[in-house]
């Protein structure tokens, strides 16, 4: 860049019929080489896409070669939670940096967000960054702050989605959910100004319910037999809130909206679960499907033989729609390469939360229990952190917008809750987190009672309300399936006592008055 400066600079002086000025050339290529140093960076969140079914974490279930790329080719956190499992606010969390109190976006289903507010995306664009998102949003109101965006309306559609466009109007595009977002990604892409450093969300559908794989993954797990997890038939003995949840594979999990299992060819489940599908799609999901529910009626099953079956189903299902997930992500990665943009792009991929494949009996998320609070992320930055590294250090959902600004070389705003992860990777690497809070907040879908609660190294420590109002706690190093409910059994008072302190100072630092109310009296907040 400086040898073009040089030679540049030398032209213009022997050339006097230049109309720019010296003074003009040296402004313009200092400034393009100051945009060149800051990183570009792209940030794949997923819906629902669980840790337990990736390879780089150890998954026997499914091999996903390109999320594991990042990994190898950066750091894996073995210790990445969430603040409050579930879509909507993860998302406000990642944008704000803050908790859902502090943002506003509680739950789903009473909450907007409030797009006004501050967000790492603003104070990106402000500094120079083209910013973008693309894909699953879910956040009730317009996106504020990007210079482009395309997101589905609500969940959105695995088929011909539709999506929301800047100026108002509504777009169908043909094809399947996770190949359409990367298309749309890839052409911002290659059409954006190529002088500024960007920032580029890629939000995806999959692997949100209902586990809806594109037609050419289809049938890629039916000769794979699941081990059923140890705890699938869990009696959440000493576990109020587990007994009354309503997310079990052998109740919750519908035979049509779930498993495409139609007794009728018109049936309202069928259609609103395919009707966005043109004919060449119809015909090869039924020609998948149909010969799967003749054969489940041949059998004619019943009890745990019906729950066991619905479960081998729910998995086909549900990794079929990770392979395509996995897929596009090593599109994004190509892209990038092919483009000479990998030195100097960050890539971030992670799950908006955890999710249950049958782990005590469940699907969905919602818990602070381990396979719903804790969520998979990963990352590269070429230059800073060493390929191959893992991470053991607690890191959150709310930590992505301090680290990509502190990237960037911009300020992190004082009000930001979360922390910077790039001192965790330095010569002199920062001591991390020992202790980390959380909060769900949510009164309604799946009966799943709102809780808040800490995680320390070793134990669990958990605050049930509203439709449950007791207490939890769990030794993790003894117990980490979370089984046995050790609260108020004799010898752990002083342990008690010393988690209380802890949860009390977290709630003074992250959360309101309201958690505080709760802990005196077990008032609601709902």
């Amino acid at each position: 860049m400086y040898k073009d400066l040089f030679r540049i600079t030398r032209m213009a002086l022997n050339n006097s019929s230049k109309l720019i000025t010296v003074a003009t050339l040296v402004f313009i290529l200092v400034n393009q080489c100051h945009a060149q140093t800051k990183p570009n960076i792209v940030i794949i969140i997923s819906d629902d896409h669980a840790y337990q079914s990736i390879s780089a974490y150890g998954s026997k279930l499914m091999q996903t070669p390109n999320i594991d790329r990042i990994a190898n080719e950066g750091v894996i956190f073995n210790k990445a939670y969430v603040t409050n499992s579930i879509c909507g606010p993860s998302r406000a969390t990642i944008l704000t940096g803050k908790y859902s109190n502090k943002n506003g976006f509680k739950d789903n289903e009473h909450s907007t967000f409030d797009g006004s507010q501050d967000s790492f995306i603003k104070q990106l664009r402000a500094s120079g960054y083209l910013t973008a998102w693309i894909g699953k949003w879910h956040l009730e109101s317009q996106p504020q702050g990007f210079d482009y965006w395309q997101v589905l309306p609500g969940q959105g559609q695995y088929y011909n989605p539709d999506f929301l466009m800047m100026d108002g109007s509504k777009k169908q595009i043909e094809g399947y959910a996770s190949n359409v977002i990367e298309d749309v990604s890839e052409n911002w892409l290659d059409h954006r100004d190529k002088t500024k450093p960007f920032c580029l969300v890629i939000g995806h559908k999959a692997t949100h319910r209902t586990w809806l794989p594109d037609t050419t993954d289809l049938g890629l797990f039916d000769k794979v037999t699941f081990p059923l997890p140890h705890d699938f038939y869990d009696q959440y003995v000493n576990r109020e809130a587990a007994k009354i949840q309503d997310m079990t594979i052998a109740k919750t999990m519908l035979m049509g909206y779930d498993l495409k299992m139609f007794p009728d060819p018109e049936s309202e489940d069928r259609e609103s679960t395919i009707n966005r599908m043109n004919a060449a799609q119809r015909k090869r999901m039924d020609a998948y499907y149909k010969p799967i529910y003749e054969d489940l009626k041949a059998k004619n099953l019943s009890g745990n033989a019906l729950t066991e079956w619905k479960y081998q189903r729910y998995m086909r299902d549900y990794l079929s729609t990770a392979t395509s997930l996995d897929r596009n992500i090593g599109r994004t990665l190509d892209y990038l390469d092919k483009h000479n943009l990998t030195k100097n792009t960050i890539v971030i991929y992670m799950s908006d939360q955890g999710f249950y494949l049958g782990e005590h009996g469940w699907f969905d998320k919602r818990w602070i229990y381990e396979e719903s609070f804790r969520t998979a992320m990963v990352m590269r930055y070429p230059g800073r952190i060493k390929p191959g590294t893992k991470s053991s250090d607690f890191v959150l959902n709310l930590d992505i917008a301090p680290t990509v600004l502190d990237a960037a070389g911009v300020a992190i705003p004082k009000d930001m809750q979360g922390e910077s992860m790039l001192p965790l990777f330095a010569k002199n690497k920062a001591k991390g987190r020992n202790v980390i809070y959380y909060h769900y907040y949510e009164n309604g879908e799946h009966a799943v009672s709102p809780h808040f609660g800490i995680k320390t190294k070793r134990y669990k420590l958990i605050r049930f309300y509203t439709r449950v109002n007791n207490w939890e706690l769990y030794d993790l190093q003894a117990d980490p399936h979370e089984m046995n409910n050790i609260y108020g059994k004799k010898g752990y008072e002083n342990l008690t006592r010393q988690l209380k302190a802890e949860l009390n100072q977290q709630i003074d630092k992250f959360d309101d008055n309201d958690a505080r109310q709760i802990l005196i009296n077990g008032k609601s907040i709902i």
